[in-house]
């Protein structure tokens, strides 16, 4: 078997399967493109889950890759285990409907047994139990032995997530000799004990799973595996742990040589430099890939990871920036094959380097905070430090609560995690009042209020929609020089075309490229200093400050919002023309899916004036109004005519929207040029915000078309189920509800019939106790009219009579007691009796000495309770 170092294993693997025909594609980034259902790749098929669902088509049918990968769900374990890691890497075949289960089995012998040398007398392949056909290629064709194919169940052997895609598996172990063993004759793979290690699972993706468990054969099979580059480097370098294969052992070195400890001398130090050197190992490579640390999400992730090896750097006597010194070391292990880490050297220890110096400046105090709470637990009696406390060091000495949790665990302590969200969700409000209307990103400590006062923006997006522009800025948590393909950042330009979120109206969304790059833009915002903020992901490429980008604009994006937003001028002027002039804006929203308009009104507005609103506004649209803009002072806008809107705060100069002869308004918004250009105008609702404000909601242009082709669709469904047509659908609806009518109270008087000529059937079963009679019987779905008639006829029956009466309505219990006057001086009453009944249906009432009606929820005690009738009354 030969000597193998990690990087060698890597290069020989793709080499191998790119001579076999397979697209060798390089490893995609850690942050996952376009699912946004996970925060980083942690599985090698996962960047290729379009391609085995059919959504893509892969560049081959054949493919080989190895993944960076990033799981931290057994975190605590890292360190610990000899095998538990932060960051791997995982090599894999693919195959989409291309070769199948001898094809994998060939290939993967073939790599193992010539390339990688392994002695075939040491490996063992398992099969799924019902896996015929995997189990006879591996004995007839490739010449296992039988005996040494090993059968496993479902939980070891079948690859399935839910519904959808899966199939059987085929693993291949590594026998590691007696000595790591358990000394029992039958251990063989499947087995508890350490002999023998799995490394390579080949997953057959044959069937499809269903809502209720059914499996049905796919049209296309696939195939996918995957061998872990640290599992089996550690067979190929014979060694025990990861932290000893080469690549990784350069960077534990280099720990132990920057901290001066002996490695091995104790547990608790040997700890600490794993963590260290696979923290660092991971933070590189998440950085390296665009990931920024901050308090969401995979920013969150990286954070995390940083902190906790900047903590056990402390515990083992490490001072300085030794995490920034170490990222050197994992270049230098890991460079020769992920050329970015190279040209990213430098960004990657700025940003690593910031966020080690943040926390080393209050890590001392948070530590020492943390062990007052601590001791002050331990004096009190008490095992759980508040949430309020655990909140204090995560706000302001910046310890994530991971962190804070493991350090109590060492103490056998914890946290009361339900009590942290409460103040972290406190918090989170608190900010988003901070940020008022949310027009502006500026925070007094956020990266783009440091920027120098000359980088500013200027927007000239009112008749244009892309131009030439130069990045001025680049920021995220910190200001950069460069960003690339992976990252969310925030861009400014000198000048630029997007319209910044502003006076209710969403800011634009589009693109900013050049030839080898491309950025999404998601969102622009306004920033303090007069600057425009592009926050936006990068997609292609890289891009450095100074550089020119193409800005675009999202012209349908654009165009839906300008519709809602002149539409929004043309309702606000019917609301006061209809409604009156004290009619004003209180609130506006506009996106290219509808707007929103609050506006001061006393009372709901009636659904015929609603009717009359919406053709004063189409009015406006077909008549083709149009739209003008000019820049002036407020004065002359006033005498123009156009409405400032109440505790607005306006500059000189002052931008008025003119829609004919019939709008004049103050607007910073993007316009139409013709009120035509709308379409047409729909309103959704109408409701109530706070007192004296009302709210109307409404959509244009194709938003209208769609929204009248669902109510098409509706309509013509209707008329489906009532087999009628749409022009007759309302008389057929009539007629069905009135026959429905008429088949209810018939089927009442059915009932109530049925009930009355019961009567003789109950006298018959009369029970007389102390000279009253008494009478009990149940029913099932009669009106409460009917069961009072019946129970006036009971009573009258006899002088002294108590009637209880009791009627299973479904969802509920009716029950009805009525009492004899010449019963009620013998000590019956209606009122005591109900409520005693009631009680054993698990219901309540009362009344008066001669009717008490109750109501129950549990029909199946009726019988029960009536029987307690004739108890009370004994």
């Amino acid at each position: 078997m030969k000597k193998m170092g990690l990087n060698e294993i890597r290069k020989a693997f793709l080499d191998f399967y790119e001579e076999k025909g397979h697209y060798v594609s390089a490893s995609y980034p850690l942050v996952p493109l376009n699912d946004k259902s996970l925060l980083l790749v942690n599985a090698g098929m996962q960047p290729l889950k379009n391609y085995f669902t059919g959504i893509e088509t892969p560049p081959n049918v054949r493919m080989a890759t190895c993944q960076k990968c990033i799981r931290t769900g057994d975190i605590e374990n890292v360190g610990v285990t000899a095998r538990h890691a932060t960051f791997f890497e995982m090599l894999g075949n693919f195959s989409f409907g291309d070769y199948f289960k001898e094809g994998a089995i060939k290939l993967s012998w073939e790599f193992i047994t010539d390339v990688l040398e392994m002695p075939v007398e040491l490996l063992w392949p398992s099969v799924y139990h019902e896996d015929d056909e995997a189990f006879a290629i591996w004995r007839d064709i490739i010449g296992v032995p039988e005996e040494k194919i090993v059968r496993l169940g479902k939980a070891d052997n079948f690859w399935e997530i839910g519904t959808g895609p899966c199939g059987p598996c085929s693993e291949i172990y590594f026998d590691r000799g007696e000595a790591y063993g358990c000394g029992s004759p039958d251990c063989k793979p499947g087995c508890e004990c350490e002999r023998y290690l799995e490394f390579w699972n080949l997953v057959f993706t044959q069937y499809n799973r269903d809502e209720n468990g059914n499996y049905t054969d796919l049209e296309k099979k696939n195939i996918d595996t995957g061998m872990g580059l640290e599992r089996i480097a550690c067979i190929m370098q014979d060694v025990d742990s990861i932290f000893e294969v080469d690549t990784i052992k350069l960077i534990r070195d280099k720990v132990i040589e920057m901290s001066g400890v002996t490695y091995g001398k104790d547990r608790k130090t040997g700890i600490s430099v794993r963590i260290i050197t696979d923290h660092i190992k991971a933070v590189t490579f998440m950085v390296g890939d665009g990931i920024m640390p901050n308090n969401e999400g995979r920013g969150y992730v990286l954070r995390r990871l940083l902190r906790r090896a900047s903590r056990h750097a402390k515990m083992i006597g490490m001072s300085g920036a030794v995490l920034t010194i170490l990222v050197d070391t994992v270049i230098e292990a890991y460079g020769v094959s992920y050329e970015n880490l190279v040209e990213r050297k430098d960004y990657i220890k700025k940003i690593i380097a910031i966020e080690e110096e943040r926390f080393q400046a209050t890590i001392d105090q948070g530590l020492t905070i943390l062990t007052e709470y601590m001791d002050e637990l331990k004096s009190t009696g008490k095992t759980e430090l508040s949430g309020e406390n655990a909140f204090r060091l995560y706000d302001t000495y910046g310890f994530p609560l991971e962190l804070t949790k493991e350090i109590l665990d060492e103490y056998g302590l914890t946290v009361d995690e339900e009590s942290f969200t409460e103040q972290m969700t406190a918090q989170r409000e608190r900010a988003r009042a901070a940020r008022g209307s949310g027009d502006e990103l500026g925070w007094a400590s956020d990266a783009v209020s440091q920027l120098p006062k000359e980088i500013q923006s200027r927007f000239d997006g009112y008749n244009k929609l892309s131009m030439s522009s130069t990045v001025t800025a680049i920021v995220a948590e910190v200001t950069l020089e460069e960003a690339f393909e992976g990252m969310e950042v925030s861009f400014i330009l000198d000048e630029t075309p997007f319209y910044p979120e502003g006076g209710g109206q969403v800011g634009d969304v589009g693109i900013l490229m050049t030839d080898a790059f491309t950025a999404e833009v998601i969102e622009t915002k306004k920033g303090v200093g007069n600057r425009i903020i592009h926050h936006a992901t990068v997609i292609k490429g890289k891009i450095k400050v100074g550089e020119k980008v193409e800005a675009i604009v999202d012209l349908t994006a654009r165009m839906a919002t300008a519709r809602n937003h002149s539409a929004t001028h043309l309702l606000h002027k019917a609301l006061r023309e209809l409604l009156g002039t004290h009619v004003e804006q209180a609130g506006s929203m506009v996106n290219p899916e509808r707007l929103r308009f609050d506006f001061s009104h006393f009372e709901p507005i009636s659904g015929a004036d609603i009717i009359v609103i919406e053709k004063m506004v189409n009015k406006q649209i077909f008549r083709a109004l149009s739209i003008g803009t000019e820049e002036m002072d407020i004065e002359s806008a006033k005498t123009k005519g156009a409405m400032a809107l109440f505790g607005e705060k306006y500059g000189d100069s002052v931008r008025v929207v003119t829609m004919g002869d019939y709008s004049v308004e103050l607007c910073g918004g993007t316009h139409l040029k013709n009120t035509s250009e709308i379409g047409m105008f729909k309103i959704t609702s109408e409701s109530g915000v706070a007192a004296g404000v009302r709210r109307i909601e409404a959509t244009t242009g194709e938003n209208v078309y769609n929204l009248l082709t669902q109510y098409e669709a509706k309509i013509q469904s209707v008329s489906d189920i009532l087999k009628t047509t749409v022009q007759d659908v309302e008389n057929k609806a009539e007629s069905v509800l009135s026959e429905i009518k008429g088949l209810n109270r018939e089927n009442e008087q059915l009932k109530n019939k049925l009930a009355k000529s019961s009567l003789a059937d109950i006298i018959e079963h009369v029970t007389v106790i102390n000279g009253i009679h008494i009478v009990t019987a149940k029913f099932a779905g009669i009106d409460m009219n009917t069961l009072r008639n019946m129970g006036d006829q009971l009573k009258n029956k006899w002088d002294s009579s108590v009637v209880v009466l009791a009627n299973d309505a479904g969802d509920k219990v009716e029950l009805l007691a009525m009492v004899s006057d010449t019963a009620i001086k013998s000590g019956a009453h209606a009122g005591n009796i109900i409520r005693e009944v009631a009680k054993i249906t698990g219901g309540g009432g009362g009344g008066k000495p001669n009717m008490a009606q109750a109501g129950g929820k549990d029909a199946e005690k009726i019988d029960e309770a009536l029987q307690k009738v004739h108890a009370l009354l004994s």
